[in-house]
């Protein structure tokens, strides 16, 4: 247990505004392993840190990342959070920021009304940040399995995971792991994960990661499977749980 990485899912989510520095910046004041975040591409192809399909925290319930250029967006951000530390941030300067300070999970977020090229940009833009990725210090993941052979066949070394879905089945997962051996590992749902899962990549010697670990209940059992990355809104509760 005591070889499992705490990551912040977002940052420290719960006490700011997620994917910002804020959020960021607080979840560091803890002992945590790593960091998770989300990229999407803004309008004038600038790679920022944003989760959800829409602008509903800003008010724009109707609008999507990609509808703004990113100084229109960091324009609607500042008029929406006083805090300059809930701007949008940019991929480059997330990664100047915080990759020599903790580990970092990169998510890629495809939205099916991109176009496939847009989705290729989007990753090559990531992997090309990051540069060189020593130790694996950064993973990049995806719940697009497409975007994650375009990474492949960009950065052959680099490690991918792919993010699955809840309604997925040990069998998806086989026929995933059998057909992309490439992948670095697999990051599931708290809710599905279980030691048969954990069995099938253990023999395939993947890399393990499961979200999103809020509940004690969720903490132990992903401490009891023992994966590799525990990906939680509370760092703190889940340090606490594994260090004790």
């Amino acid at each position: 247990m005591s070889k499992v990485l705490v990551y912040a899912h977002r940052g420290a989510n719960s006490e700011a505004l997620e994917n910002t520095r804020g959020a960021f910046d607080k979840a560091l004041a803890y002992p945590i392993d790593g960091i998770e975040t989300d990229v999407q591409l803004t309008r004038d192809e600038i790679a920022v840190l944003w989760h959800d399909r829409y602008l509903d925290k800003i008010g724009l319930s109707d609008k999507h990342i990609d509808d703004f250029d990113y100084l229109q967006l960091k324009e609607l951000m500042s008029r929406a959070f006083s805090d300059g530390h809930q701007n949008p941030m940019t991929l480059q300067d997330f990664l100047v920021a915080y990759r020599t300070r903790c580990r970092l999970l990169v998510e890629i977020k495809n939205r099916d009304w991109e176009s496939r090229s847009r989705h290729q940009l989007k990753m090559r833009q990531t992997l090309d940040l990051i540069g060189k990725n020593p130790d694996h210090q950064i993973i990049v993941s995806s719940f697009n399995l497409a975007s994650l052979i375009d990474a492949h066949d960009c950065r052959s070394d680099f490690p991918l995971m792919y993010n699955t879905e809840s309604d997925q089945s040990i069998t998806d997962v086989h026929k995933v792991n059998a057909a992309y051996p490439f992948l670095h590992g697999f990051c599931l749902p708290i809710d599905i994960i279980d030691l048969e899962i954990v069995g099938l990549l253990r023999d395939h010697r993947k890399c393990i990661g499961v979200y999103t670990c809020n509940s004690e209940m969720q903490i132990n059992k992903a401490l009891q499977l023992g994966v590799d990355i525990l990906i939680s809104d509370f760092p703190q509760k889940a340090l606490i749980i594994r260090d004790r």
